[in-house]
């Protein structure tokens, strides 16, 4: 479904990605794993088109969207959870996550929101809420639910886990697990190995913008283990 080939990614002088290559196939889980620094972040980024590439292409579907700008990648069905927990602190709950369907009708969004709602309660008893004034946990939820609400067929998740208590870990991967059932293809990225490698079922290694190690989740844990205690 994705093909990434030979992808450079540079700030500055400084190479973020050298010439890395992924392929995402339809159904998937796959993970990027790695330490803060190891260009996890800079090819998700460059998939959804925040972050330009210098070289290398990226292809959904058998078609090249390297030169596609990020607001038009949504179109071609893709869904994008940032890190950092990025809601819009004046905007209620259900506002929030609703801005990630604004292409559906209002009937499909109510539809939406109710299946997210049975994945993380919090959205039905807090949907009215400013979402400013939510906990750093609750926040990651909408940013991530809102990724979801319009059942993107390619989902981008960039450190789901990061800081996050267990419950709103296990809350995730639920709906992880439950979106994939249902046919959605999810590339994540996550720092935190061993909650990530419970949801993935393929994945990469990096460390200094390279690919060091890739595989099932079996063939990966050991590198990813070393990687996440290094």
């Amino acid at each position: 479904m994705l093909k990434i080939r030979d992808l450079v990614v540079r700030y500055g002088g400084i190479t973020a990605l050298d010439r890395v290559s992924a392929d995402v196939r339809q159904g998937e889980t796959v993970i990027l794993l790695g330490a803060n620094g190891a260009g996890k972040s800079s090819l998700i980024n460059s998939v959804i088109g925040i972050v330009p590439a210098a070289a290398g292409t990226i292809q959904l579907d058998g078609q090249t969207i390297s030169a596609v700008p990020a607001s038009g990648r949504a179109a071609y069905g893709i869904g994008y959870s940032p890190e950092g927990r990025r809601v819009f602190a004046s905007m209620s709950v259900r506002d929030n996550v609703l801005a990630g369907a604004a292409r559906l009708s209002r009937a499909a969004q109510r539809q939406a929101y109710a299946k997210l709602a049975s994945l993380f309660p919090m959205l039905e008893s807090r949907a009215n809420d400013l979402a400013g004034y939510l906990s750093g946990g609750q926040q990651q939820i909408v940013a991530i639910a809102r990724a979801m609400s319009a059942s993107p067929r390619l989902l981008l998740l960039d450190e789901p886990f990061l800081g996050l208590a267990p419950v709103w870990i296990q809350q995730i991967s639920a709906a992880i697990r439950q979106f994939r059932a249902e046919g959605t293809t999810i590339l994540m990225t996550e720092q935190m190995a061993i909650p990530a490698l419970k949801v993935a079922t393929r994945g990469y290694v990096m460390r200094g913008g390279l690919v060091i190690r890739e595989g099932s989740v079996e063939d990966i844990r050991e590198s990813a283990l070393t990687e996440d205690y290094l």
